[in-house]
């Protein structure tokens, strides 16, 4: 590992160690003329990078792909997946990975460029990404992160000064993203369908030291790695539903093993409570829809668990048994997951069994008479039960006295319930139509100075302060579903 002194690189490149069929080394794909549009300056500061030096013609090259950093070695990963279903091969098509920085605090985090040009992945790609994508991972992904929730971050965006081509002539741009890693359920099915059972353990072996360092006790480590995704999926999932985020395409290449969430293409987030929503222009079916998002995550694991099947055990039967058996403690992670965040939601501390009907009681209501999902809970905090949709409907009554009764039978007080509830439901989210406000400004004025506002105020969701009760406002109403387009 080296340090370039002008910028804080500290890199080493662990995946560019694995069998060469994991990866393909590739040069970088030169751009016009970069400018630098937005970086994060506390990630930066975290990761043991010179802000003032990444804003300096060098550090926007090697934001741009124009220059390699000293100590990186680029490459895109290969891996397959199965695509609302349907399995294909796959790999990175439009980034390039530049290797793991290794921070202050020695931990590993991979450094990718996203809409970085071809690769020997990009099929019929051109391996670029416009701006407003770009910008809205960029929003998303750091709304997530101060959410609470785990995900990808993003350092920077730059535009390339080139235009792409789409339905009409759009911005070129670059995301910088950070990740625990990019290893995907997908990189494990591109293993066990493309490569032998020798790169698979390695594979394997890679993922256990990178993210699960402590299951090398275990005398199966495989099925350990298998039970430690599942989890880590599991409590993911449920983070996602506590506060109405809908991924849009939870294909298996877009699963991580590290249990982080990936590519915010047709994400957002659910304004009234309805666990048919869809976002996704595609997903006609509802597949991904936000009340499947449990069962495709099982679904996805499924996979995962298929993938390993060869270093479950030597007997394929006994390695489907094994397989199975860890599968079905999915369900009561995401279960047990779920009830504590809904109950933190609500302000109650203890467990009783009628609480699982207490919350969805509550949830039908929503759904019937189309409270805001975020708001409703908000009002709840803040006993501002007159402020949502529900208020004077009987149904709405009876079960507040139900709720006040419930949370007269634990010890702790009001005010201790009161700041539970603040610190699990956020005053903000990054309401559609806000994102839309945002992106639009930046891409069709230049003005960067909405979505700059839009980021403070998302940066500390649970703070309720004054100023951001005016971005807890809906949207206003419209004949046409909103909806959203993978692009990023």
């Amino acid at each position: 590992m080296t340090k370039t002194t002008e910028t804080g690189w500290n890199f080493d490149n662990s995946y560019a160690r694995l069998p060469n069929s994991f990866f393909t080394r590739l040069n970088l794909n030169h751009v016009d003329s970069p400018k630098l549009i937005i970086l994060n300056e506390s990630l930066a500061n975290s990761l043991g990078l010179d802000v003032k030096a990444l804003q300096n013609e060098k550090g926007v090259a090697v934001l741009a792909g124009n220059r390699i950093p000293e100590g990186a070695l680029p490459l895109a990963q290969a891996y397959a997946g199965h695509q609302f279903g349907h399995f294909t091969m796959l790999g990175d098509g439009r980034a390039i990975l530049l290797g793991e920085q290794i921070t202050p605090n020695d931990e590993r985090m991979d450094i990718q460029l996203k809409g970085a040009g071809r690769t020997p992945y990009s099929r019929m790609g051109d391996g670029r990404a416009t701006l407003g994508p770009m910008l809205r991972e960029y929003i998303i992904s750091e709304a997530m992160h101060a959410l609470g929730i785990p995900t990808t971050r993003s350092l920077a965006v730059v535009t390339t000064g080139e235009p792409v081509i789409r339905e009409t002539e759009l911005p070129g741009a670059i995301l910088t993203r950070v990740a625990a890693s990019h290893l995907r359920v997908g990189t494990f099915q591109f293993a066990t369908n493309f490569c032998t059972d020798v790169e698979l353990q390695i594979l394997a072996d890679y993922a256990i030291e990178r993210h699960f360092p402590v299951i090398d006790v275990f005398s199966n480590r495989y099925l350990a790695l298998l039970q430690e995704v599942i989890k880590r999926q599991a409590e993911l999932i449920v983070k996602w539903q506590l506060v109405g985020f809908v991924h849009g395409v939870m294909n298996t290449d877009n699963m991580t093993i590290s249990g982080e969430t990936i590519d915010y293409g047709p994400c957002a987030f659910m304004d009234n409570y309805d666990p048919a929503t869809v976002f996704s222009s595609i997903d006609s079916q509802g597949r991904y829809a936000y009340g499947h998002q449990p069962y495709m995550g099982v679904w996805n694991l499924g996979r995962f668990a298929e993938s390993l099947l060869p270093l479950l055990h030597e007997n394929q039967d006994e390695a489907i048994k094994l397989a199975e058996d860890a599968i079905d403690e999915y369900g009561e992670v995401y279960v047990t997951k779920w009830l504590s965040g809904m109950r933190a939601k609500l302000g109650i501390f203890t467990e009783e069994t009628a609480d699982e009907s207490l919350i969805k009681e509550l949830l039908d209501l929503m759904q019937k008479y189309n409270a805001d999902y975020t708001n409703t809970f908000r009002d709840l905090t803040f006993n501002q039960l007159e402020n949502t949709v529900l208020f004077g409907k009987k149904e709405f009554a009876q079960w507040v006295e139900k709720w006040q009764a419930r949370l007269g039978r634990q010890q702790q007080s009001k005010a201790e319930s009161q700041q539970l509830m603040r610190d699990s439901n956020p005053a903000v989210i990054p309401r559609n139509h806000r994102v839309e406000e945002a992106l639009k400004a930046a891409v069709e004025q230049g003005d960067y100075s909405v979505m700059e506002r839009l980021l403070e105020v998302l940066a500390n969701p649970y703070a309720h302060t004054p100023e951001q009760k005016e971005y807890a406002t809906l949207p206003a109403p419209s004949n046409w579903p909103y909806q959203t387009f993978c692009g990023t």
